[in-house]
């Protein structure tokens, strides 16, 4: 039991450290990319910033801001009340297909996944990780049973098993959560490093979106 516990602590220490070091390479490298998405979304809607922020639920109940480039129009939490009732998903996510609130470039950085590069920050800050479970909503998680508050055990992450499923947003929100719950069972550096490549494969072959 006792080396159970040192390997946890030694897996969750070279965790953090190679999401610090991942995501310090990653928005070096990717800094001009985010640039010039920050010039086009500007430029396509003035209205607004480049990016956005928006109140998650992480580790233990813990409330962060996560960022994002904005995808949407300016006043689109406004107008999702009114789209409430045309939600596709079950459970407590919400999602629909062909959004009236997302802008063209938004259209385009949701296709290719640039609109999740600004997480490597909230990553480096330690709100999340590079794999774990996405993070909820505060409107979703009041709406959690006891059993699907298990997602909330450990740091939430910008990829998980559910990220990399073909037609991701077909499958019910109680496999997604079973998924997320296998995850926090057996992960490790192998199960990570599986994810992530995955992830990569999923990111250029279009899947899931």
């Amino acid at each position: 039991m006792h080396n159970a516990y040192r390997t946890r602590n030694a897996y969750c220490f070279f965790r953090r450290l190679q999401d610090i070091i991942f995501s310090l390479i990653a928005i070096i490298t990717l800094l001009p990319i985010m640039i010039f998405t920050s010039i086009a979304i500007i430029i396509d809607d003035p209205k607004g910033g480049p990016f956005f922020s928006q109140i998650r639920v992480g580790k233990d109940g813990k409330i962060f801001k996560m960022y994002k480039f904005r995808s949407m129009v300016v006043d689109a939490e406004e107008q999702l009340q009114m789209l409430l009732k045309d939600n596709e998903m079950d459970g407590p996510a919400f999602k629909i297909s062909d959004d009236p609130r997302i802008t063209r470039v938004g259209k385009f950085i949701r296709k290719t996944s640039i609109d999740e590069l600004p997480q490597l920050f909230n990553i480096l800050r330690g709100d999340m990780s590079i794999v774990g479970p996405r993070p909820a909503l505060p409107r979703e998680v009041e709406q959690y049973t006891l059993y699907q508050t298990q997602r909330l055990f450990i740091t939430p992450g910008l990829t998980c098993y559910w990220q990399i499923q073909p037609n991701r947003n077909d499958i019910p929100f109680n496999d997604w959560v079973e998924m997320d719950i296998r995850y926090i069972r057996e992960r490790s550096f192998f199960v990570d490093w599986k994810i992530i490549l995955k992830t990569i494969v999923s990111v250029f072959t279009k899947q899931g979106r």
